[in-house]
């Protein structure tokens, strides 16, 4: 991707950040220098001189703003590149590209042609275009913390700034396992939750096929439990985290932290029951 149309290449990414109370996915940027070269990487500015941060109406919305997904691409049809963006909550925001690696500091909400915001079902929206239905014009794929994958078709046509249809799954994520389910990696027959995807013509027969990439924690009893000594504990386990109740978001300061602790402690004894390995997987899906 040439950003800033100097006939290198350069590197995007989004982000998850805190500055006090503030929380604001910044977006990072690697300017190409050739020869596969990098500039260290820096917040990417709008004309402003700031960093671009996805604009909401209120700290209400600040899911809006965080774990940004940037995809670069003329949205427009204007010749310059513009952003189109994932967030935590699953919904898009566009920046208007005004040329060279230039964008305008505020953003705009990508909505549906019925007028709905558009949203993936599931959260970290993470948005890939393309052509999928061969009808000339760019509809819009997403992972989702769901796993599978989501497709919102463009209704537009060629040429034409985007008019999108809500989303509808093209592969069904297994989502998250249940508390303390054992999981190997034979169980495994699909993507599981936070999926990414990425489509191109991998076997080369003329038709997209989709590259699903996963997070999933491999869970078996811990080192020297037996199975019905792994079943006990966890059953006791769960007992204490239900006993312990939901946030007290209300509560004093002292009985705050005094939860927060306790929590704490449930989850770090999850190491005596459950040996866990977190990894992922890339599944491929080859178009019929």
């Amino acid at each position: 991707m040439d950003l800033n149309e100097d006939g290198n290449p350069d590197i995007l990414s989004g982000s998850y950040s805190r500055s006090g109370q503030d929380m604001a996915g910044l977006f990072q940027v690697l300017w190409g220098k050739g020869e596969g070269q990098f500039i260290e990487a820096q917040a990417l500015n709008g004309t402003d001189d700031k960093p671009l941060i996805i604009s909401v109406a209120s700290e209400d919305d600040r899911v809006k703003k965080i774990c940004t997904r940037p995809w670069a691409v003329d949205w427009d049809h204007d010749g310059d590149l513009d952003l189109l963006v994932g967030n935590f909550k699953g919904t898009f925001y566009l920046f208007e590209g005004e040329g060279k690696g230039k964008f305008k500091p505020e953003s705009e909400v990508v909505m549906t042609e019925d007028g709905a915001e558009l949203q993936i079902d599931g959260a970290h929206s993470d948005p890939m275009t393309v052509d999928w239905d061969g009808d000339g014009d760019l509809d819009v794929l997403s992972g989702t913390s769901k796993g599978g994958v989501q497709w919102a078709e463009n209704t537009a046509g060629p040429d034409k700034v985007p008019s999108l249809k809500g989303f509808v799954s093209l592969i069904e994520g297994k989502g998250y396992p249940a508390m303390g389910a054992l999981l190997s990696e034979e169980d495994l027959d699909g993507p599981s939750n936070s999926s990414r995807v990425w489509a191109t013509d991998y076997n080369e027969d003329g038709k997209l096929d989709l590259l699903v990439g996963d997070n999933v924690t491999l869970t078996s009893p811990a080192d020297g439990l037996s199975h019905d000594e792994f079943e006990k504990a966890l059953k006791k386990w769960k007992k204490d985290i239900e006993n312990l109740g939901e946030y007290p978001s209300s509560a004093g300061e002292k009985e705050l932290q005094k939860w927060q602790k306790q929590m704490t402690q449930l989850y770090q004894s999850r190491g005596d029951i459950l040996n866990e390995q977190r990894t992922g997987y890339v599944w491929l899906f080859l178009r019929k």
